[in-house]
Order: structure tokens, then C-alpha cells, then sequence
């Protein structure tokens, strides 16, 4: 099956492979001047959002020199382009209606972020007055129903409720809505797609 001829030659390849296979991620080239990286903190913000305290990590990964960070995000602040305040409620907005998740997942995932709690108390505070936690848990859960073969057993309630819980909803309004679910006759769910 395998000589020994195809061993030596796949043993003698692969360390081979090795030294020519690039890095995974290599580290950025490093900024050396307060304009350099003021130019690739700007740069960055034109991708996407950024916190804080992504953008000092981000920074602090590139430039050469620690100190040259504050001043760069010092002028961030100051011309408006970095507010956690503005984040926390952008974040907010897209993670409640957008990925229906709920207020504890939106503000560990914040926090993991560096987002000061003042912010996303006051953020979580504002948000939009339709996206109530017990619609949006009813809302997942018609989606989920939807897409479920077969009947709704203990197995599959318990289910719906880590995958609820892993999203972010309080276990109050989960069982409460769960339990309303389970109160509504069969007629009244939505037919799974298999029937």
C-alpha cells in the first residue's frame, strides 16, 4: 500500500512546506511619526467603527513609539471621530434590530469592546421604543419554530432557551414567552417546513 520510497519523500516534503509557508498574520509595518499614524487611524475609522480602546490597541500594535498614541488619540477625540458615547449607541442600534440580540449580550459584547458602562447603560437606555425584550424574543422564536421539523418536545424547548439565552435575553422573559408558546393550540404555530 505505502512504500517506504513515498514515506522518505512525504516525511523529507513537508518540513520543506514548512519553511516556505507564509505567517498566518504577520505584524503591521510600524509608524514611526504621529502623521503616519494619525493617516492609518483615520484610515481604519473609513472601515469600520472603532472604540476607544480598539484604537489605542489598534495604534499601539503600529507605531514604534507608545507615547506618539495619546497625541494622535487625543486629536481623534477632539475632531469627533472617536466617541464611545456615539459607538455604544451604533452598536446598540445595529445588534438590537438588525441581529436581535438582547441587552446582555449587546453589553458584554461592549465591555469586551472597552466601552465605559455610563455609555452602554445610556445606550441600552435609548434604544429604539419597538424592540422590546419579549418582542424580540417572540420574534426569534416564530423564526425558529419556522425552520423546526417535527414536534416541539422537551429536547427542543431546551434548545430554544440556551440559544435565546446565548443571545442575550434575560431567562425571565424566555420562560415567560416559552411558556406562552407552549399555551397558544397547534393550530395557532406556524407549520414547520417539512408538513
Amino acid at each position: 500500500m505505502f512504500s517506504s520510497t513515498s514515506f522518505v519523500l512525504t516525511f523529507l516534503y513537508f518540513p520543506i512546506l514548512s519553511l516556505y509557508a507564509p505567517a498566518m498574520r504577520s505584524s503591521p509595518r510600524k509608524l514611526s511619526t504621529e502623521t503616519d499614524l494619525y493617516t492609518a487611524a483615520v484610515s481604519s475609522l473609513a472601515r469600520r467603527a472603532y472604540s476607544v480602546y480598539e484604537m489605542r490597541t489598534y495604534l499601539e500594535r503600529r507605531a514604534q513609539d507608545k507615547e506618539v498614541v495619546k497625541g494622535v488619540l487625543d486629536r481623534l477625540k477632539q475632531l469627533d471621530y472617536l466617541d464611545d458615547a456615539r459607538y455604544a449607541r451604533q452598536f446598540v442600534r445595529l445588534h438590537t434590530e438588525l441581529r436581535k440580540q438582547g441587552p446582555f449580550r449587546i453589553a458584554r459584547d461592549l465591555r469586551a469592546r472597552g466601552v465605559p458602562d455610563r455609555h452602554i447603560e445610556a445606550a441600552l437606555a435609548e434604544r429604539a421604543p419597538g424592540s422590546s425584550e419579549s418582542a424580540l424574543v417572540r420574534a426569534r422564536l416564530e423564526r425558529r419554530i419556522k425552520s423546526l421539523r417535527g414536534p416541539l418536545d422537551e429536547r427542543r424547548v431546551a434548545s430554544l432557551y440556551r440559544s435565546l439565552l446565548r443571545a442575550g435575553f434575560s431567562a425571565d422573559t424566555i420562560r415567560h414567552e416559552l411558556s406562552a408558546l407552549a399555551k397558544r393550540p397547534m393550530e395557532e404555530l406556524p407549520e414547520s417546513p417539512g408538513e
